[in-house]
Formats: structure tokens, sequence, C-alpha cells
């Protein structure tokens, strides 16, 4: 495993199974959506505050944005600031998939005794790969002990009884138990004190937006007709899927998948090249569009080898139907 960089972050590269034209009738690009379609179908890389929670955050954009629904990509608590994508309309659909990806933070933890920063840099690196934890009392899931993998934890800074850090870490990683655990091993004693999220599978700290920037773009669209500030704010739901391994689709095989079809061996234009068995991946059309999330039934090189078969069973439809042409036919009874 790489240091530094969560699994989201690897380089990832296409490879060619079979040659493909799209046709200009069907779909279009994900980033020359109609304006009303392309918020619809968008995703805003938040910059939560402190004070609101996580769902509180999500309806204000909701409404600002004059959406039926949102979805936040995992909640922060009310005091912890930083990313929070939030995928809108139907780019609810998902969801799941984001928050199941990395997460990176900038911890600051206060130790209850001073300790040899040596020591410090030490019992720190104990804490990589992975870790048992027991979520708190005050928690959204069920307490049990569960295994969570740290995929880094760097030392930035020891002053005293601060440290800070920046930790990268699997989803469901409770970073108040890791300080506090951290402070059992050191022997004496740790607590979070403040914390902050960096990243979120593909979304960083340098494409942040605030509530007030959303509003604003909104506001320029709706009384000017500008939309160029609201399609920098809101980007296409892709952007929030680029973290999965991929597989593209012939044109003639989408719509079959928006009905609920599994994808099959002669669907497929190209692959990522590092896809294994049982991997959750995301099916795009030619044009980048999004059709479903999937889990692979095979690695990339039975793919590439094989002319018939399942490649993929279709777990999440994203795309409607109907987007596409009918590529396929039903068998006369």
């Amino acid at each position: 495993m790489n240091s530094g960089i969560l699994p989201s972050e690897y380089k990832r590269e296409l490879v060619y199974k079979a040659e493909a034209k799209t046709s200009p009738f069907y779909g279009c690009s994900p980033y020359e959506r109609p304006i009303r379609q392309h918020i619809e179908m968008g995703v805003v890389n938040l910059d939560k505050s402190a004070g609101p929670t996580s769902h509180e955050v999500t309806a204000w954009g909701k409404d600002i944005l004059e959406l039926n629904k949102a979805g936040h990509s995992g909640s922060l608590d009310p005091v912890v600031t930083g990313v929070l994508p939030i995928m809108l309309g139907r780019a609810t659909k998902t969801v799941a998939a984001l928050r199941l990806s990395g997460k990176e933070y900038i911890c600051l933890m206060t130790l209850h005794e001073a300790v040899p920063e040596r020591k410090v840099m030490r019992v720190c690196k104990q804490f990589t790969g992975p870790i048992f934890q027991m979520p708190p009392i005050i928690s959204a899931v069920k307490r049990a002990v569960r295994v969570r993998n740290i995929y880094y934890l760097e030392v930035l800074d020891v002053k005293e009884k601060s440290v800070l850090m920046r930790v990268g870490c699997e989803a469901g990683t409770y970073m108040r138990k890791l300080c506090h655990d951290i402070g059992v091993a050191l022997g004496c004693g740790a607590h979070m004190q403040e914390l902050r999220r960096t990243k979120t599978g593909p979304f960083r700290e340098d494409t942040l937006v605030t509530l007030h920037e959303l509003k604003d773009a909104y506001v320029l669209w709706k009384e000017d007709g500008d939309e160029s500030f609201l399609r920098e704010v809101v980007r296409p739901m892709e952007e929030g899927l680029s973290h999965l391994p991929k597989i593209i689709i012939r044109d003639s095989a989408v719509d079959a998948v928006c009905r609920g079809a599994a994808i099959a061996m002669p669907g497929i234009s190209s692959l990522d090249r590092n896809i294994r068995k049982g991997d959750d991946i995301c099916l795009f059309t030619l044009k980048g569009e999004a059709v479903a999330l999937c889990t692979s039934l095979m690695d990339t090189d039975e793919m590439l080898e094989k002319e018939h078969g399942i490649a993929a069973t279709t777990e999440r439809v994203i795309m409607d139907a109907g987007t596409y042409a009918q590529g396929w036919h039903s068998k006369p009874k």
C-alpha cells in the first residue's frame, strides 16, 4: 500500500476490450447538461462550518437550490469542520458509494500529561493498518467491536501536550476513539481537541464551496441568467464516483442496464486495469455518464479474455431508462 494516500487516490488506467462509437442523438457529456438537469444530477463539495449538524447543512443546501432531496457523504459532528460532499436530487442514488470511500482528517489531540516526542511518534506508528474500535456510547451505529483500517497516520507536530496529526482512514473510523486509544497506549490519557476533514474519496479542500458561495451562484443564475459560477460550485455527480473502478459500456447496452440487467461481455468497450472479483464498480457511457453501480463477478484479465458471460451484476441504477435507445429485443412468445 502506498504511504500517505487513500485507496481512492490510487492511479487508475483504462484498458480497451473492443472499439465502440457513441451516437450524438442520445445522452450528453455530464458537463454539457442543461443547467436545471445539471443541478438535479450534481454534487457540492461543501465546507461545513462548526456549529450546525451535517443534516442541517444538507437541508440548507437543498433549500438554496430549491430541490426536493439531497444527501451527504457521511456525518460530521457539529464541532467538526471541513469536507462534506452533498449529492443533489437524482444524484442521491450514489450517496452510499461516496460514504464508503476513505477519509482524511487533520486532528489536534491533547495529551493529559506531557510525553517525550519520540515516544509519541513511536506509539502513533503502531496505530496504522487494521485496528479494533468500539464506537462511542453516543453514536449512530450499534456498539460492537469492529475493525477499521488506518491507511496512514502522520504526526505533524508535537508541542507540550498538543499533538497535530494527519490521518487517512476507512469510512466509519471514530477519531475521538482513536485519540482515546492512543492516550491509553501512551499511558497518560488523551482526547480529541479539534478536528477537520480534509478529504472524502475524490473530494479535497482545494475545491470546497461555502453555503454563501452556493447561494450567490444560484441567485446570479436566477436573476441574471449567468450559470457559469453555478456550474463551478455544483459539479457533475460523476466526479463523486471517480474513485470507483469503472467499466465503459456501449450505447447498445445502456438501456438494458437502466432496466436492471447485468452487464454482459459484448456490452463492454473498456475497463479499469485493476478490477477484482467482488469489487464495487461503476458503469459509465462512452460520453462519461454514470449508468449504474455494480458488483464485479470477474477480475480484469477474465473480462478481457472472455467473449461471453456476465461481467457484473447491477446493484443500483443511476440513469433513467429511455435515455438511450433500446439495444436489445424481447424474444417472441
